[in-house]
């Protein structure tokens, strides 16, 4: 099946009293990257433009003895398909009609439900460790229902969508399948920075997302254009800078002892043209540094004694694993144990 991390334009060309016009020269341009892709259209006046990359376009229909068409301000989303349709005006190609404010795009291909959160969203919203995942919830009818085990990668979420099972949630990155094997939640997602959006369906799924009918989540990632853009970003907390728990241990200096914490994010991105209107770059890098005070903890150092099986030294040991469980009316059963070694 085939999995959609691009976009699609289709449409009819008529003329001004609705007869369709074979043979229009239909050309999307992303204003972006410069790059152009052109079709023309068929017998019934229809065009389609599959496999567009995501982002701002401008659209452009001519034919010799008709005004040119040019619509402005189109932006193409995560499985987008919508649909444009075009009226050329009489007159000469030196003439153009442009569109520069248009009514919101529609996607009339698909039943589906859900929503795009788009990269303004993704960058601004605060998230907890950064982890993009959270904001699937955004899309209605979507509750994180608790943590994976842990044989599953960092960032991994269970999510129901409309009462579904986790694992019937499926993840795209790129359009390549982004499940975990072992667990079947999703795989880490890039951070947010990296990010241009994704797109979850809540329902009326389509054969295109295979085996996971509860619900989708299409991630695409960031790409080069004609500007060089990037940013560099950190991300601290120090135990330095964090109030001290009331509740918290008193150290040997009488003082109450801080929480050790030290959790450091940072890095940045660059993207920009290699050769331009051709080919592009983008390129990222988070780094985590994480520290804090280890949790106390009381283990059996075994003695030499204990190692040749002699427990005798112990008056009662309160570990299971040596003893079994102690009876407060009938004592421990451990107390004085001598055993021969293995």
């Amino acid at each position: 099946w085939a999995q959609l991390s691009t976009a699609q334009l289709s449409g009819r060309v008529t003329d001004e009293s609705g007869a369709v016009i074979p043979g229009v020269t239909i050309t999307a341009t992303q204003t972006d990257t410069g790059l152009t892709r052109s079709v023309t259209t068929d017998a019934n006046g229809m065009y389609v433009l599959p496999n567009l990359s995501t982002g701002p376009y401008r659209l452009e229909a001519v034919l010799q003895g008709f005004r040119t068409f040019a619509q402005t301000g189109i932006v193409l989303q995560v499985a987008a398909a919508p649909v444009i349709n075009v009226v050329l005006a009489i007159g000469s190609l030196q003439e153009t009609v442009s569109v520069e404010a248009a009514a919101p795009l529609v996607d009339l291909q698909s039943a589906g439900i859900g929503d795009v959160i788009e990269n303004k969203r993704i960058v601004e919203l605060p998230l907890q460790g950064r982890q993009v995942t959270d904001l699937i919830v955004l899309a209605g009818a979507a509750v994180q229902t608790g943590v994976v085990g842990s044989r599953n990668f960092p960032g991994g979420v269970t999510i129901s969508v409309a009462g579904g099972l986790p694992i019937g949630v499926g993840y795209l990155l790129d359009g390549a399948t982004h499940n975990s094997p072992q667990s079947n939640v999703n795989l880490p997602m890039p951070f947010p920075d990296a990010l241009q959006e994704f797109r979850v369906a809540t329902s009326g799924l389509s054969a295109q997302n295979g085996m996971h009918a509860a619900a989708s989540v299409n991630a695409v990632t960031k790409a080069g254009t004609n500007n060089f853009h990037g940013n560099a970003f950190e991300f601290l907390r120090d135990r330095r800078l964090n109030a001290t728990s009331p509740f918290a241990s008193i150290g040997p200096d009488g003082r109450r002892e801080d929480d050790g914490l030290m959790r450091n994010q940072f890095g940045g991105t660059l993207g920009g043209p290699v050769a331009r209107d051709k080919l592009f770059f983008f390129g990222g890098y988070q780094g985590t540094a994480l520290r804090f005070r280890p949790a106390n903890r009381i283990a059996w150092v075994p003695t030499a004694q204990m190692l040749g099986g002699d427990f005798t030294t112990f008056g009662r040991l309160h570990d299971v694993c040596l003893t079994g469980v102690q009876q407060r009316q009938a004592g421990d059963p451990g107390r004085g144990l001598r055993r021969q070694p293995h």
